[in-house]
């Protein structure tokens, strides 16, 4: 089933019994696939509960107002090339320097596609920091340079970067879909956030970027059981670094 519109993809992210597709549970302690089965992506119910509230916890103690400058200077310190800032600042934040590894570990967490350079990278990671840590550092390595390089895409002179961010996440999100399960009969459902973002019913003149809009109910940060627990701090680090760009007019550096 594939889902567009605004008030069924909120149905579903409403229902117990929509389920994220299984990972295996087979790994080797340590691999990849060892990781997926820890965290709280692609687990349920209370499990995924007790995971979840472990991120927040962490979160906690973190300022997302210290992760936007400290993500605004080192864009500076870095003549505007931006890319490995978010991961850089939230992996200082959190006491873990090694961000090639994040990176490294980072190419298969969302995929699954295993590999003996990204299970290395899992392996390091953990003589560094706990899973817990590790799950923050890897959710927010590739969607948090998504959104930056997608919100660059849309940018103006004069732009309020909170403001473009958020008119990014409704119509150009990083991720663009998201899948559940059903319990009941085993069918996937595919939620398309790009369309259920732009629902004619929910978001007036839906398909026009329009920055002044404001905060918008789009679905890019989930919703319901399993919202992302760290929509405040991701949005921090990505503001921070169109801080220093947009402020100094500076052109990104190409990659």
């Amino acid at each position: 089933m594939h889902i567009t519109r605004h008030a069924e993809a909120r149905s579903v992210l409403d229902d117990a019994a929509y389920v994220p597709p299984p990972v295996r549970q087979d790994g080797a302690k340590g691999t990849l696939a060892w990781l997926r089965a820890q965290v709280s992506r692609f687990s349920t119910g209370e499990i995924h509960a007790g995971r979840r509230r472990a991120l927040v916890e962490l979160l906690a103690g973190l300022e997302p107002a210290e992760l936007r400058r400290a993500a605004a200077a080192m864009t500076e310190e870095r003549d505007g090339d931006w890319r490995g800032v978010p991961t850089a600042v939230l992996a200082s934040a959190l006491g873990v320097e090694d961000t090639a590894t994040v990176s490294a570990a980072a190419s298969g967490y969302l995929s699954g596609e295993e590999s003996p350079q990204a299970d290395a990278a899992v392996a390091r990671l953990l003589t560094l920091a706990d899973v817990s840590v590790i799950t923050l550092l890897l959710q927010g390595h590739a969607a948090t340079e998504g959104l930056i390089e997608n919100a660059l895409r849309h940018a103006k002179p004069g732009d309020d970067p909170w403001a473009l961010l958020e008119e990014t996440l409704r119509q150009d999100p990083p991720l663009r879909a998201t899948r559940r399960l059903d319990t009941r009969t085993g069918e996937t459902v595919t939620i398309d956030l790009v369309a259920a973002n732009r629902d004619p019913d929910v978001f007036a003149d839906a398909k026009r970027f329009d920055p002044a809009r404001g905060p918008s109910p789009h679905l890019t940060f989930g919703s319901g059981i399993r919202p992302c627990p760290a929509p405040g701090h991701a949005l921090a680090l990505a503001a921070g670094v169109l801080d220093a760009l947009l402020a100094t007019s500076r052109p990104p550096r190409p990659r």
